[in-house]
C-alpha cells in the first residue's frame, strides 16, 4: 500500500514538472571542404531551440524571462522581427503576452544570448 501511494506521488510530481517547461533543439552542422581550386567552401551552423514554460516578465519586443523545468529562470532577447501566434497558428498582437502566460519560443543561440524570433501562446487567457 505504501509503495502504490509513494508511487503515484513520483508520478505525479515527475509529470507536472514535465508539463510545466521542457526544452527542445535542432540543428545543422558546418561543413567546411576544400574545393578542386584550393578554396575553401563553408557551410553556417545554426542551431534553433524552443523553450515552454511560463512567462515571469516580459517587455514588449525587448526582454522575455520564462519559468521553465531548469533551476534558473531562462532569459531571452527579443530579434528585431518577432512572430508572435496562438497555439493554432494565428497572429496575434504582442500585447497578448502578459506575465503567467505559458509560452513556447522559438529561439536561436548568438554567443552568450538566446533570441527570440517566435512566441507561441500554448494557453489563452
Amino acid at each position: 500500500m505504501f509503495k502504490s501511494i509513494v508511487s503515484i506521488a513520483f508520478a505525479t510530481v515527475l509529470a507536472g514538472s514535465i508539463a510545466y517547461g521542457q526544452t527542445s533543439s535542432s540543428s545543422t552542422s558546418t561543413t567546411v571542404a576544400t574545393g578542386t581550386d584550393g578554396t575553401a567552401q563553408t557551410t553556417t551552423t545554426t542551431t534553433t531551440t524552443e523553450s515552454t514554460g511560463v512567462v515571469s516578465e516580459y517587455t514588449p519586443n525587448q526582454t522575455l524571462v520564462l519559468k521553465t523545468e531548469a533551476a534558473e529562470p531562462l532569459h531571452y532577447k527579443f530579434s528585431k522581427k518577432v512572430t508572435y501566434v496562438t497555439s493554432d497558428g494565428r497572429s496575434i498582437e504582442s500585447s497578448r503576452i502578459k506575465k503567467d502566460s505559458k509560452v513556447r519560443v522559438h529561439y536561436i543561440k548568438d554567443g552568450d544570448d538566446m533570441v527570440v524570433d517566435k512566441v507561441i501562446v500554448t494557453e489563452r487567457d
